[in-house]
């Protein structure tokens, strides 16, 4: 197949980039290529690359920013998909797209499935959602992915932001009452080839396997970085001062993944002793 991986810079990006690559014929565009947020610049792309499946990884992913840039949020986050999927129909181009568990409020005590109402408590969550509403509304081929606590050898994330602390020498108070899944870029990568070139569509939960707190996987990662000695506080989420509200627990069921692909996903703690590893301990 012919690929086109739009993000391709950032965390999901540039793994779906690598992984695709093994199998088909991948190309990359990213913010410098083209203007999500313009209908026009979207079909120009679309048309210029003629891909036989679009995997849209762009998004706009600074959770409390998006607090104070609503326009810049939804403009990319939901009519930017708005713009992909209109371009995609005309040309018969499936899509992939991925949203997030953060539209979900986090009051279920069991693993959200993919039918649970979502009610998001952010703007960040809202636009994501937006997002999936426009996706299903404007395209005819979608699959759409929900995934959770990214973290990957591109881009910001949790993991590097806890080493680089820890390495400043600072003392580290860490949410210990948000529970979610950590998962790592590129095992996320492999399960959605795997829903691709199985040519199936619709809305699935991907995540690694298990869930923690912020702070229970802050730790995971001093002890697999052979800094245990680094202190790290556990503190409750309402002790930080974060525009944005997090949800406390969005642990995504990934049972209809199972089932589809009768492949399960590593457990957090494994994938991310392997992204350690192969960066070095520096995350």
């Amino acid at each position: 197949m012919k690929i086109l991986v739009l993000g391709h810079r950032g965390i999901p990006g540039s793994d779906l980039l690598l992984q695709l690559g093994t199998a088909h014929d991948v190309m990359g565009k990213d913010a410098d290529d083209f203007d999500i947020t313009r209908e026009d610049d979207c079909g120009r792309v679309i048309a210029e690359c003629l891909p036989d499946v679009v995997v849209n990884a762009a998004a706009y992913t600074d959770v409390d920013g998006c607090e104070t840039d609503r326009d810049r949020c939804f403009a990319v986050n939901a009519v930017g998909v708005k713009n992909i999927a209109l371009a995609c129909r005309v040309r018969g181009v499936g899509i992939v797209h991925f949203s997030t568990d953060l539209i979900f409020d986090g009051r279920k005590e069991t693993p959200y499935v993919e039918e649970d109402e979502p009610a998001p408590l952010s703007v960040y969550g809202a636009s994501k959602l937006e997002g999936e509403r426009f996706l299903q509304a404007f395209s005819d081929r979608w699959l759409l992915i929900r995934t959770a606590r990214l973290y990957g050898k591109n881009g910001g994330n949790f993991v590097k932001t806890i080493l680089e602390k820890a390495a400043a020498g600072k003392i580290l108070e860490v949410a210990d009452d948000q529970i979610g899944a950590p998962t790592y870029s590129r095992d996320l990568a492999a399960a959605v080839q795997l829903l691709i070139e199985g040519g199936h569509q619709g809305l699935f939960h991907l995540t690694n396997r298990g869930s923690c707190s912020w702070y229970e996987f802050a730790c995971r990662i001093l002890q697999y970085s052979g800094k245990s000695d680094v202190a790290v506080r556990p503190i409750p989420s309402a002790g930080q001062t974060r525009p944005a509200v997090r949800p406390a627990r969005t642990v995504l069921s990934c049972r209809k993944f199972f089932e589809t692909t009768r492949k399960t996903m590593r457990f957090w703690q494994i994938a991310l002793q392997e992204y350690l590893e192969r960066t070095g301990g520096r995350g």
